[in-house]
């Protein structure tokens, strides 16, 4: 048997198809919005590995630090056969969690970029050349079905991802995951924790203006692929902290009246000087209340590790068996 495998459940013109319909809907809501995931084109991901150097963004180094420390712990209360990691990208964080796992039989990789999953598998595969990489080109988000492969399974998704989501759509996605997972199986959840709000706004809005070069390629992604005329010059960026939802805003704010043309969709939609495009929000965490999303999914929060200096949290949950399961309330 081959050591590599691909399958992909997303259908070629799915990623095209997805953009138009979210265009579509998304600048003709009121407020505006776009979801964050068009940022991340070839230039896009360049500018956010950028971002992930700088001094003001922490959520990357924080988060490997707590992978170097633990690895070996999340090694032994998962015992894991298989790792799945939704949104893998490079792979560059889980090879600290395939080193430490002994058992290690079969990783499963989910990502959308097929070339990013196939050379990050070639990559893997020569440092660990006894691993069966069984890649999925598929969006995690919509009817995920993993591949037949040997139990206990540790899904993975890192790098504080799960705060992007709408708390509607965190719900149901929790969810779907605990529909995913058998008993044995393990979820490993990255969540950026609340904090002082001058951290979190630098986080998003750094010194040197790569955060607002970022959330700008959404427009030129949507000018390229849908023959749009966004001039990014005509919006300046914007990162807010909303204490109420505890979570960050990006937008992008129109400078002076705009008229956007959007070819491809047959569609004009004018800015009023001021009026604001959402781009992300990136919601932070408090252990309770990670807990109690597990739970109302069905999960048990079982471990929980931060960085030296409490940024950012992994926390290890296992399903709840059926009879113990109470609709999402946590137990005294």
């Amino acid at each position: 048997m081959s050591p590599f495998a691909l399958t992909r459940t997303l259908p070629p013109d799915a990623t095209a198809a997805a953009l138009r319909a979210d265009v579509a809907e998304g600048l003709t809501s009121s407020p505006k919005a776009l979801p964050p995931k068009w940022f991340y084109d070839a230039r896009g991901s360049e500018l956010f590995d950028e971002i992930t150097l700088l001094p003001e963004y922490y959520p990357t180094r924080a988060e490997r630090e707590i992978l170097l420390a633990r690895a070996d712990a999340i090694a032994r209360a998962t015992a894991a056969r298989t790792l799945v990691e939704l949104g893998s990208g490079s792979s560059d964080k889980t090879r600290h969690l395939i080193r430490a796992l002994p058992h290690l039989h079969t990783y499963v990789p989910v990502d959308v970029s097929e070339s990013a999953l196939a050379g990050a598998a070639a990559t893997l595969l020569d440092e660990h050349p006894e691993l069966t990489v069984h890649a999925l080109v598929a969006d995690f988000q919509d009817g995920l079905v993993l591949p037949d492969t040997p139990g206990p399974r540790l899904l993975a998704f890192l790098g504080g991802t799960i705060g992007n989501l709408p708390p509607a759509e965190r719900a149901d996605f929790l969810a779907g995951l605990r529909e995913r997972l058998a008993p044995g199986d393990a979820l490993l959840l990255g969540t950026d924790l609340v904090k002082d709000e001058r951290a979190l706004v630098a986080a998003y809005d750094d010194a040197r203006g790569v955060t607002a070069a970022f959330n700008k390629n959404v427009l030129l992604v949507v000018n390229r692929e849908l023959g749009a005329d966004f001039d990014p010059d005509d919006f300046g960026h914007v990162a807010l902290w909303d204490p109420g939802q505890e979570w960050i805003e990006m937008r992008l704010r129109a400078l002076r009246p705009v008229t956007v043309k959007v070819r491809a969709l047959d569609l004009e939609v004018s800015f009023e000087k001021g009026e604001e495009l959402r781009t992300e929000i990136s919601a932070k965490f408090r252990r309770e209340k990670v807990a109690r999303e597990l739970a109302a999914a069905g999960l048990e929060l079982t471990h929980w590790w931060t960085d030296s200096a409490s940024r950012f949290a992994l926390s290890l949950s296992h399903p709840c068996p059926a009879g113990d399961w109470n609709g999402g309330w946590t137990r005294d």
